[in-house]
Formats: C-alpha cells, sequence, structure tokens
C-alpha cells in the first residue's frame, strides 16, 4: 500500500441497536483503514425494533468522534454496495466460536460474488464478547438495565421505544 492508496472498508450490519460492542469495532477499524463505511441495512430479512432512520441517526452519532467513519444505509445484495463504495474489505465481528460457522460461510460467498474483497474478521474487546443487539433488546423489552451495554444516547432512545410499546 502506497500513500496515495485510499483502502475503503465496509462495516455491514442492521444495528438494531448499536451497541458498544459495535462502537468498540467501529473504532478499531477507523485505525486500520483510511476510510470505513457503517453500512446500515434496511433489515430486510429481520424485523428491526428501530426504522432505518433512527439507525441511521445512531450510528452516525456513534460515528461522530472518528473523521473517517461515514455512515451509509444500503439494501439488497451487500455486493453491489461494497462494489458501488469502492470497498476492497468487509469487517465483520465474531464475537464466539458459534458465530464463526455462519460468517465463515458467508465470508465464503462473498469471495465468490467479489473475489476482489476480503473479509476481516474481528473480534471485540473482552467487556463486549458476550453483547448482542438481539440480548440488549429482549433484556429492554422486558424491564433490564441494559446501560452496560449501549451508550447514553443508545439507551435513552431505546427506553423510550419500549415504554411507547408498554
Amino acid at each position: 500500500m502506497t500513500s496515495t492508496t485510499r483502502l475503503t472498508a465496509v462495516y455491514p450490519g442492521t444495528f438494531d441497536p448499536m451497541t458498544l460492542g459495535h462502537e468498540d469495532l467501529m473504532r478499531r477499524a477507523s485505525r486500520l483503514f483510511e476510510r470505513l463505511i457503517v453500512a446500515v441495512a434496511a433489515g430486510h430479512h429481520k424485523r428491526t425494533m428501530f426504522t432505518i432512520a433512527e439507525r441511521l441517526e445512531i450510528a452516525k452519532e456513534a460515528a461522530k468522534p472518528y473523521p473517517n467513519i461515514e455512515v451509509i444505509p444500503f439494501r439488497g445484495l451487500l455486493r453491489d454496495f461494497v462494489v458501488d463504495n469502492g470497498g476492497k474489505v468487509v469487517v465483520r465481528g465474531l464475537r464466539a466460536v458459534s458465530d464463526f460457522e455462519y460468517e465463515f460461510q458467508m465470508a465464503g460467498m462473498n469471495r465468490q460474488l467479489m473475489p476482489h474483497v476480503e473479509t476481516l474478521f474481528l473480534t471485540p474487546s473482552d467487556q463486549f464478547q458476550f453483547v448482542s443487539g438481539t440480548f440488549v433488546r429482549e433484556i429492554a423489552t422486558l424491564g433490564g438495565d441494559v446501560s452496560k451495554f449501549v451508550s447514553p444516547f443508545v439507551l435513552e432512545r431505546l427506553n423510550g421505544r419500549v415504554a411507547s410499546s408498554a
């Protein structure tokens, strides 16, 4: 890589909600690449708690400290988004061995669709290895305290959403 190379990575996900684990991976990936795109998926395959507009706002708030991070929505094939945005790397998080099989299969499929794009797996920092958006949503919905797992601005939105659906 030369100083004229601008390596773009894409960190895709539904981010529903954005957890401290997601933020940890964003921070760490932003140090590895000149440009990191946080690609917020419309969630066509999942029923989300937050709308795409809300998840974009949350992701943009989380990305504020990092000038090389862009937050962009996407729908459809990740392949099309990565290619259209000049991505050379897809960043994925692995929390546990149970994530590996699915992520490994997805990386293999992406390699077939995008042979010139690499997948980079990052593990979260120790304190976030068990945090998932699914767990956070479930705990919050059942009235539990999720303040250790999300930023204050996410907690406020989560509490508001839970209160409005009660």
